[in-house]
């Protein structure tokens, strides 16, 4: 079929509260442009190292070594690929996911789509509240309840980025990206893992998930990896990127520097979570503490193991900078549903107050009804409930994705749709099964 341009297309959307699309010169060469395209996956990046990802990954490492590390391999793997088909629908269709479901679905299929988005943006606000609140506790001595009512601060941050543009905004996140590499990998220098043991975890294995925890840990890990508000996120913000030219030859070569983008940014974010695995494997199950699953027993216990008392300074700092990264990018990607599914728009910092407000509520509660060690319970649950709305971001992403009068000569071929919905029947099953250990 040759080239065409979708038939619902118009100018390239991008949230209307952060403003500063980047020109992209078609005439320019190919490091110049590769520089200017980079960006959007970064923003897409932070929500896949977030403090909800840190539980599992510690008990995981803690209990069973390096034998799971497959699992976060391959999570990172599902999570470059649902997001490179995220930014091919913002390129191509020149619509997000959030906006083309409006366009192709009835208004109340959209209502539903968007409360389950908005409770997926919740849920994962309150588990950078519970981050940020266990860091400010564990490198300031400050109560967890305090350090709630602190996050609620981040809306002065948000309101200082009034009127800058997408690249101010990518540039702050890969600072804190940056960080959290940072701190991670001069922990695994203080104790280094083990190269026998890295390449034994790496290769899959279903022997490994032959104990049936070992099993609900890989599926909570799954759970926890794949972000269903960053699939609505990155199709929008990937249309910052606009250029001078549209045609078929700019469509690919805007299609390659994304994917180039969202390969290397969700790669970091993947070798973070793998050095959260190996961090707790090194120290705690080499020592013989194969019960740590909680983040301030894993805090507390680094110094005493390695002997270093940076271990523990980098590991709060990591939390703190994983806490306070997604504050930014929740806010866009709360816009972003709220604009595409209901066409309606309001201010950035209404956006971040209510969606803040919102997350402080339960955060607040939970901490206080079932006390300061009951972080490592509410992180799961919030994980839960992203496991719940994922489907919901999935199906149409691949069904809109797979469509010709959407996608044009760029819709998803055989091999692409099949590799597609297997992936969306494995993280279904696997998170319904997730769900159900949990309630029961």
């Amino acid at each position: 079929m040759p080239f065409s341009l979708p038939t619902t297309a118009t100018a390239p959307f991008c949230p209307s509260q952060v403003r500063g699309s980047v020109p992209v010169p078609s005439d320019g060469g190919w490091r110049k442009r590769l520089i200017r395209s980079a960006g959007p996956g970064l923003l897409v990046a932070v929500g896949y190292m977030d403090p909800g990802n840190w539980a599992t990954d510690i008990e995981a490492g803690s209990r069973y070594g390096y034998d799971l590390l497959f699992v976060v391999l391959l999570c990172g793997a599902a999570a470059i690929f649902l997001q490179w088909l995220a930014a091919r629908l913002g390129i191509v269709g020149r619509r997000d996911l959030a906006q083309m479901a409006r366009e192709q679905y009835s208004r109340r299929a959209c209502l539903t789509l968007w409360a389950l988005a908005e409770l997926a943006i919740i849920a994962t606000d309150v588990a950078e509240v519970l981050g940020a609140a266990l860091a400010f506790n564990l490198l300031l001595g400050v109560p967890l309840w305090a350090g709630v009512l602190l996050t609620g601060l981040d809306t002065v941050i948000v309101l200082s980025l009034k009127g800058h543009g997408f690249r101010q905004l990518e540039a702050i996140v890969l600072g804190l990206i940056l960080t959290i590499a940072a701190c991670f990998a001069a922990q695994l220098a203080i104790a280094p893992p083990d190269a026998a043991g890295l390449l034994h975890g790496a290769v899959p294995s279903l022997a490994a998930l032959g104990q049936p925890h070992a099993l609900y840990l890989a599926v909570g890990i799954l759970g926890a990896t794949v972000m269903p508000h960053n699939l609505y996120l990155h199709s929008s913000v990937v249309q910052t990127r606009q250029s001078t030219r549209v045609d078929e030859g700019e469509t690919r070569q805007a299609l390659r520097f994304a994917t180039a983008d969202t390969v290397v940014s969700l790669a970091l974010a993947t070798f973070v979570n793998a050095a959260i695995l190996c961090l707790a494997a090194s120290t705690f199950h080499a020592h013989g503490f194969a019960q740590v699953a909680e983040i301030e027993d894993a805090y507390r216990l680094l110094t005493p193991i390695t002997g270093a008392g940076a271990a523990t300074l980098l590991f709060g700092i990591a939390l703190f900078a994983s806490g306070q990264s997604a504050t930014f990018t929740g806010t866009v990607a709360g816009q972003v549903v709220l604009e595409g599914f209901l066409n309606l728009t309001i201010p950035c910092w209404q956006r971040r107050i209510i969606t803040r407000g919102l997350a402080l509520i339960p955060a607040l509660a939970g901490v206080l009804w079932l006390g300061d060690h009951a972080v490592g319970r509410l992180l799961v649950l919030t994980q839960v409930v992203l496991s719940l709305q994922l489907p919901f971001a999935i199906w149409p992403l691949i069904r809109f994705t797979a469509d010709r009068s959407i996608m044009g000569s760029f819709a998803s071929g055989a091999a692409v749709q099949a590799l597609a919905w297997g992936l969306f029947v494995l993280i279904a099953a696997a998170n319904l099964w997730l769900v159900w250990n949990w309630l029961v």
